[in-house]
Formats: structure tokens, C-alpha cells, sequence
């Protein structure tokens, strides 16, 4: 049984052919492809919804359906949060793009981290990438436990020589950055400063209480590796989103993610509220990284101070279409979600599985996915 959302009306666009096969991919990816137990999809054009779309479930094993309020884990799709967070105290004056970490952060400068700039946090060229052993997950959420290992930490490479995608570290100390200059907590900050202003009632960096019971439940697929099956075991003991992890712990519905983005693709700024002014917006999504090899991935990458960037001739850098450019902006999350955003079209999308896939299938629909959306609205 595959179940729609039952509020208002998922197609919503003069161009009904196009939404009409929009909608009957995602349906084909859940029902007849079973990429995924269940996908849901938002695009928002010019900052007004145009799509709004559930199918399939929530949980197999319970037979429960999604619902238009069910919460996905976002991941890494939780990032640029907190990229949007550090720029607002960039454009307040309270923090600079070449200040150097420790100059803010005195502890943070030991063991050769001394040379770090706040540039170098938000492209992914910090030079210490991976998560140390001595964090395993179950400490993920003890703020001054991460902060003392963070501290100790020494640069695997040469601070601003290479991009390296940071899995969790450069956002925790995003986060403390942020408590730093501004002395909230990151998750009150988020709810003050990003999510309550922009109306996402369903985005959420921790979960807490009755919640928890609207998250959907991860599946493994015929597209899950190894280390997939290690995640989702990890998030069935004790998921992620119970924890503030600044660079994983996000859970949204996909409207509410799809509103973000378009906030940022018209210049900061959707129904008449600013989280953003459309200078710091051009300076955010300025290209950084162009084209390197990534050594996390051993793929080309393009970065922003934020996001990764469209247009790269890479099919398997393709999320966000084959269609997209430099002026696309997205980030995925863990084989399950990819977001995007044009700025010149002023689209924005969200699309938000609850099946693991890391293989090339599931970057194939999601391409597709992206391209059908981008040129629907052109």
C-alpha cells in the first residue's frame, strides 16, 4: 500500500503534465523500483510551495504509512545550519571569515591547529577530517567531552591545502564557536535565530519526547554497504537525533527543509523575514573549492563556505541533476536525502528517503529526480 500526504493537494503547478511525472517518479522509485520503503518530496518556486508529496512507509515492520508531519534524519544534510548560524555572527560583526580559531578559541590552537582560519571551518579545509576513536558514538552528545578531544586533536593535513569532507568535527566546532561569540547554546540558537523565524515547526536538531514517535524508521536496501548497515544498526540503539550533533543530529519534514533553502536562494529572506542579508549570501555561496579531488571521497569536489556546489562533471557528484551549476547549491545526507537550490531559477527542492542507498542507482534516481524538478519549471 503506498500512502500521499492527505493535506492540501501535491501537484500544485500550472504545468500539470510535468507534475504528473514528477509525482509518478517518486511513486515508481517507492513501489515499483523499491529504492526506498518511503520518499518524500517539496519544491518551493520563488519561495511558494509548489510541491508537497508523501509515499510509501514510515516503518515496514509496523505497516505504518508516512504522514505529512513524519520527521527524516537529515545527517550531513544537517551542515548547513550551521554554516547559515556562523555567518549570521560573520555578518554581525562578531566574527571573522580570515580570524583564526584560536584567537576566539585559545584551546582549540594546540597541536598545530594554531593556523586554522574560520574560512578554512566552513569549506571542509580544516585538515582534520576524521572523527577520532576516542568519540565513539555514545559521546557524541557531551559537549565538553568533544570540545577537550577537539582541543587535543592534531591536523591530519596541512591546514587550507586540501578540502577533505569533515564527517562531524569541523561542526562541532562550529558550534562552539557560535556559543563563544554569542552564549547561547547551539540547539536554542538554531531554534532562535534559524528555524522559529522561518516557520519550520518540523526541523529539529534534537528530538525530544513524543517526537521521537513521528521519525521514521531507517531501512538497509540492496544498495546499502557496509558501513550503511553499521549506521542504521547504530541508529536502532540509540539514533542520532537524541543528541545535539551539529553536523548530523537535524531531523525535518521535506517542506520545511525545501523552505530553508529557498530562503537562502532569494538572497536570505522568504515572506519577509532575514536570516540572511543578499551580500553575506553572495559571499557564502562564492565558489571556494573548485574541482579538487577530495581525499574523504577520492572525488573531484566544488564547495562553497557552506554547501556543495553544482555543475561538476562527475555523474557521481550528480545529486542535485546533471542539469545544475556553479549557482546550485545543495548537500545530501547519507545515502538517503538530497536538497537543493538555484539560485538564477529560484527553485528549490527537498527530496527525503527513509532507505539507505550508496550505491549508483540511488544517485541515478535522485539525479533524475533533480533534473524532472528543475525542468518542470523552466
Amino acid at each position: 500500500m503506498v500512502a500521499a500526504s492527505p493535506r492540501t493537494p501535491a501537484i500544485a503547478s500550472p504545468n500539470r503534465d510535468a507534475m504528473a511525472e514528477i509525482e509518478s517518479m517518486v511513486r515508481a522509485q517507492v513501489c515499483d523500483q523499491r529504492l526506498t520503503p518511503g520518499a518524500a518530496l517539496a519544491v518551493f518556486l520563488k519561495g511558494e510551495p509548489v510541491i508537497d508529496l508523501v509515499v510509501g512507509y514510515a516503518d515496514t515492520q509496523r505497516a505504518t504509512t508516512l504522514e505529512a508531519a513524519s520527521l527524516f534524519p537529515m545527517f550531513s544534510g544537517s551542515k548547513p545550519f550551521g554554516a547559515v548560524a556562523l555567518w549570521q555572527q560573520i555578518e554581525r560583526g562578531r566574527i571573522g571569515l580570515d580570524d583564526r580559531v584560536a584567537d576566539l578559541w585559545p584551546a582549540f590552537g594546540q597541536n598545530g591547529k594554531d593556523a586554522i582560519l574560520v574560512r578554512h571551518i566552513l569549506c571542509h579545509q580544516g585538515g582534520f577530517p576524521s572523527t577520532p576513536d576516542s568519540l565513539p558514538p555514545s559521546s557524541w552528545g557531551d559537549r565538553d567531552r568533544v570540545n577537550r578531544v577537539i582541543e587535543q586533536l592534531g591536523p591530519e593535513l596541512d591546514p587550507g591545502s586540501v578540502s577533505a569532507y569533515h564527517f562531524l568535527t569541523q561542526h562541532w566546532v562550529i558550534a562552539e564557536l557560535i556559543r563563544l561569540v554569542d552564549g547561547r547554546s547551539y540547539r536554542d540558537y538554531l531554534q532562535d535565530e534559524i528555524l522559529n523565524p522561518l516557520g519550520l515547526e518540523n526541523t529539529h536538531i534534537m528530538v525530544v519526547g513524543d517526537l521521537e514517535e513521528r521519525c521514521v524508521k531507517l531501512h538497509a536496501t540492496d544498495g546499502t554497504d557496509e558501513w550503511g548497515v553499521e549506521v542504521i544498526q547504530s541508529t536502532h540503539i540509540h539514533p542520532i537525533y537524541r543528541d545535539v550533533v551539529p553536523g548530523g543530529s537535524l531531523v525535518s519534514d521535506a517542506a520545511g527543509m525545501a523552505r530553508f533553502y529557498s530562503a537562502i536562494a532569494l538572497g536570505g529572506a522568504i515572506d519577509g523575514v532575514q536570516i540572511l542579508g543578499p551580500e553575506t549570501v553572495n559571499q557564502m555561496l562564492a565558489i571556494a573549492v573548485l574541482d579538487e579531488i577530495d581525499p574523504s571521497f577520492d572525488l573531484p569536489v566544488r564547495r562553497c563556505y557552506g554547501f556543495e556546489l553544482g555543475g561538476l562533471d562527475e555523474p557521481r557528484r550528480h545529486w542535485p541533476g546533471a542539469t545544475s551549476t556553479e549557482r546550485t547549491f545543495w548537500h545530501g545526507g547519507m545515502g538517503t536525502s538530497v536538497c537543493w537550490a538555484d539560485r538564477d531559477t529560484e527553485i528549490a527542492m527537498a527530496f527525503l528517503t527513509n532507505g539507505v542507498r550508496r550505491d549508483k542507482a540511488g544517485a541515478i534516481a535522485r539525479r533524475d529526480l533533480s533534473d524532472a524538478v528543475r525542468m518542470a519549471f523552466r
